[in-house]
């Protein structure tokens, strides 16, 4: 029969979350927030340090030119900043400032640099004083430190609506402050939004709003390509929601029904990318008036051979199915199955081999866990009786189908080394299974569970515990630690900082 949605049980990992009440009335949510803006804070402070003391390394990255001249303002943001502006975080600040001049621009979609755009419209009042690339740098800081805080939150929210326990969901937000892939939810890269957007939807998604989590599916799938893969969400419920009511209502107007939400839910997700590729199209393949560029960034195209809408025609234009981000992809970043299996790139390998072996462990737990449950794709009513709250829930099944189509293509067809960002953003398993190995391997969170309550705070609601930042007391008793807790917090913490050490300085983090 089919698996109904869980309740919320009224243990100790499983206790009920009034999610109706006031935002902040939830004292973990203010735990989560203050740790994460903390974080934020001291990334952007590091960031600037480590840029100013290390010198950068001449990468063959891409650099255009700066077409306007730099104040002594500008030149102070550039040094407290500049560490946000480096690898793929330029084209970004390129494409916000000059648009998509550049074949290679097309690699990255449009959803950041709107977000960067509008952002620096909003500091137009001191244009006087700072130059547009100044804005924008300013603009990534404040943007990516709001949205990387929001998903912090909505992180924690989706957590409690999945796992049905607070207690691990609080853990995992915790833990995402201190993420591996830190420096990219700083930098000038579209994973912060990327993430807010996406647990944003699986969140409305789960309080039973398909519309709106379409949508924001839909506007995640603007920012970066992988957001095609979060169709599945959609697609899971619909079939679940069919299944739950065959045997009630009428079979054929439920079918139809499935295949009108199937149909629009793939449309509405294929929407931006469809857009964006048409818009490339019309540029590049299309006889049109020609794009006025700056002598500058024309002589870089001729400098280093990119192509511009005044060039020669594509190849991808005679395409039956021209898509410039597939031609992209193999052409300029080599990016194919099984390319990146080569002797040289074993490094990389080794970069990306903590976060795969954490996804690669979540999904080997829960599957042996519930392997009716994982036979069934989810839609049927596991053999297990035993209830199981946390990382191993019925419904985190399809989380983890989601985490493993995202390593198997990752580590199959990418540069490896994007692995740690690339997960990091885009599902919770990373965290959600970090914390439950935490809270099932350290005794010490235990004993904090079950410690007598703490006396209320001002802002708290009487009677109610006021919650520990978890991770920062683990840090405070490391030596009495467990050798798990160490292996995850040193992974964290390492990559946190390591991160920003090498990547803005232009150093092989990418």
């Amino acid at each position: 029969m089919p698996w109904p949605r869980p309740r919320s049980l009224r243990k100790p990992c499983s206790g009920s979350h009034i999610l109706g009440s006031r935002w902040l009335s939830d004292p973990s949510r203010k735990v989560i927030l203050k740790f994460a803006v903390s974080c934020r804070v001291l990334t952007l402070v590091l960031q600037a340090l480590f840029n100013v003391v290390i010198p950068d390394h001449q990468a063959e990255a891409f650099s255009p030119p700066r077409l306007a001249p730099s104040g002594s303002v500008d030149k102070l943001v550039e040094g407290l900043l500049g560490g946000l502006s480096r690898w793929d975080a330029e084209h970004f600040l390129f494409i916000a400032e000059h648009g998509y001049l550049y074949e290679h621009n097309f690699a990255f979609f449009p959803g950041f640099p709107v977000a960067l755009l509008v952002g620096s419209e909003l500091l137009r009042p001191l244009r006087g004083l700072l130059s547009q690339r100044s804005c924008l740098l300013i603009a990534v800081a404040l943007l990516n430190s709001l949205f990387s805080v929001l998903a912090a939150v909505t992180l924690y929210d989706l957590g409690c609506l999945v796992l049905h326990c607070p207690r691990q969901a609080f853990y995992s937000a915790l833990l995402f402050c201190l993420t591996p892939a830190n420096v990219f939810l700083a930098a000038g890269y579209s994973e912060a939004l990327f993430a807010l957007l996406t647990f944003c939807a699986m969140g409305q998604l789960e309080r039973g709003r398909g519309w709106a989590s379409g949508l924001l599916f839909t506007l995640a799938s603007g920012v970066r390509a992988n957001g095609l893969v979060n169709v599945g969400f959609l697609l899971h419920s619909q079939c679940r929601g069919f299944f739950s009511s065959f045997m009630v209502l009428s079979p054929t107007r439920q079918l139809v029904k499935l295949m009108a939400s199937v149909c629009l839910s793939v449309l509405a997700l294929s929407l931006p990318f469809a857009l964006f590729q048409y818009y490339a199209y019309t540029q590049f393949c299309l006889p049109g008036s020609p794009r006025s560029i700056p002598e500058p960034l024309v002589q870089l195209a001729v400098d280093k051979g990119y192509r511009t809408t005044e060039g020669n025609l594509p190849p991808w234009c005679s395409w039956d199915l021209p898509l410039i981000y597939s031609y992209i992809q193999d052409v300029y970043w080599n990016v194919g199955f099984l390319r990146y299996f080569e002797l040289k790139q074993v490094p990389n390998f080794l970069l990306a081999a903590p976060m795969a072996i954490l996804v690669a462990s979540a999904i080997w737990t829960y599957v042996t866990t519930h392997p009716w449950l994982c036979l069934t794709l989810g839609l049927q009513r596991s053999r297990d009786k035993t209830p199981h709250p946390g990382f191993l829930s019925p419904q985190v099944f399809v989380y983890l189908v989601h985490a493993a189509v995202l390593l198997l293509f990752g580590g199959l067809c990418m540069h490896v080394q994007v692995l740690t960002r690339f997960l990091g953003s885009s599902t919770p398993v990373v965290y959600w299974f970090a914390a439950h190995l935490l809270q099932d391997k350290e005794p010490l969170l235990r004993s904090l569970e079950t410690a007598p309550a703490k006396p209320s705070s001002e802002d708290c609601p009487p009677g109610q515990r006021v919650p520990r930042n978890s991770i920062m007391v683990l840090f405070c008793n490391w030596k009495t630690c467990s050798a798990v807790t160490r292996y995850i917090l040193q992974y964290f913490l390492t990559y946190w900082l390591l991160g920003l050490l090498l990547h803005c300085n232009f150093l092989p983090w990418t």
